[in-house]
């Protein structure tokens, strides 16, 4: 059996390696390539780009990209229909995916798409592109695949990996022991993101937020995860002398599961940081045009996973200019300071994390295979 896969990022990268373990319990011999990162190779992946080149975000920086992204996006699909596969799968990527999945379904070769554009939010004429690109759409949120079921779009729930991976219960105490923190006083994480324009974006109004919330309470400690030396070295230029961050590289999940509160990007780690249930604060910024044109298409009240999850205002959240020292810091301060308010969240986190505990990466691979088995 011969397999395609292409996975956008990191996020993307991870679903893949979970995917793919689950279908070589099946079939043991798949041959399964495309794009994809290191966790995809370690699970026997041939990749025919680096994942890096998928992983752009916003308007603006796709365009940077664009003939890049396109030789890239023209010889895979040249390759598949050469050699085609008994399946395709997307995952995420919509842009890039989607067109890719239409030209080979044209060709008869059964594609799936991994992970549901944002449709329901904005750009929601891509439904029409969608249907005539895959086979079937797996989404990892209900509410996703509820959304598809009232368009007549083939469509699939199958829960979230994460929520499969990450117990009902974490220890914080033992978080900290395993990073050498002390186990005792209050520690903030810090997370601007995993790509190079979050964390550009994110650092400074994210430190100045860090320096105000230590004049407010002396005692606190600060955390910072970077998932990569380039932007490590970025964030390091950053930090003021007199600051007391502790920098890793990587071991995010951990931080997160060390921390009393989460500031963060907006992204996959808040829903990480909800099923580890910390309470977090949630920024984003992007560049001013790509915003202008979010503003105008968007249509959801919320952007942060753990808010559309619940369908309600459980974490705050800040975009663009919002994202200022005077609205992250005193939201930061009431996480520290409200139990009984935080206790609340975390139930409320806790029914969250059940209802996306689905097997996930068997189900997906069980209604990859019933398309061509």
């Amino acid at each position: 059996m011969r397999i395609g896969i292409v996975a956008g990022e990191l996020s993307g990268d991870l679903l893949g390696a979970g995917l793919i373990y689950a279908l070589k319990a099946k079939y043991p011999n798949a041959v399964i390539e495309g794009i994809g990162g290191s966790k995809m190779l370690a699970a026997g992946f041939h990749s025919h780009f680096p994942l890096e080149t998928l992983s752009v975000m916003g308007l603006v920086e796709v365009l940077k990209h664009y003939f890049e992204i396109k030789k890239c996006h023209d010889s895979l699909a040249d390759y598949f229909l050469k050699q085609p596969p008994d399946v395709f799968i997307g995952i995420d990527a919509p842009d890039f995916n989607l067109s890719l999945e239409y030209k080979l379904k044209k060709a008869g070769i059964p594609t799936v798409h991994y992970v549901s554009p944002s449709v329901w939010a904005w750009r929601e004429y891509r439904l029409a592109k969608i249907a005539r690109a895959c086979d079937l759409m797996l989404t990892l949120f209900p509410f996703e695949a509820d959304y598809y079921h009232q368009h007549n779009i083939p469509v699939k729930f199958v829960g979230h990996p994460l929520a499969d991976e990450i117990p009902l219960d974490t220890d914080k105490k033992v978080a900290r022991k395993k990073l050498g923190l002390n186990t005792n006083g209050k520690l903030i994480a810090l997370l601007p993101g995993s790509r190079f324009n979050e964390v550009t974006q994110l650092t400074n109004p994210f430190l100045k937020t860090a320096n105000w919330l230590l004049k407010q309470q002396p005692d606190l400690a600060f955390i910072v995860p970077l998932a990569n030396p380039k932007l490590r070295q970025y964030f390091v230029q950053q930090v003021p002398n007199d600051l007391p961050i502790h920098l890793l590289d990587g071991q995010s999940h951990d931080v997160i599961a060390a921390a009393d509160v989460v500031l963060m990007a907006s992204g996959t780690a808040t829903l990480e940081a909800m099923l580890l249930k910390r309470p977090m604060v949630v920024a984003y910024r992007m560049a001013n045009i790509t915003y202008w044109l979010a503003k105008l298409l968007v249509h959801t009240p919320y952007f942060s996973l753990p808010n559309l999850l619940a369908k309600t205002h459980l974490v705050a959240e800040f975009i663009q200019n919002q994202v200022i020292t005077e609205n992250l810091g005193p939201a930061v301060l009431e996480c520290l300071n409200n139990p009984k308010q935080v206790e609340i969240l975390q139930n409320s986190f806790t029914e969250l994390h059940y209802n996306l505990r689905q097997s996930a990466n068997k189900e997906a691979a069980q209604a990859i295979l019933s398309l061509i088995t």
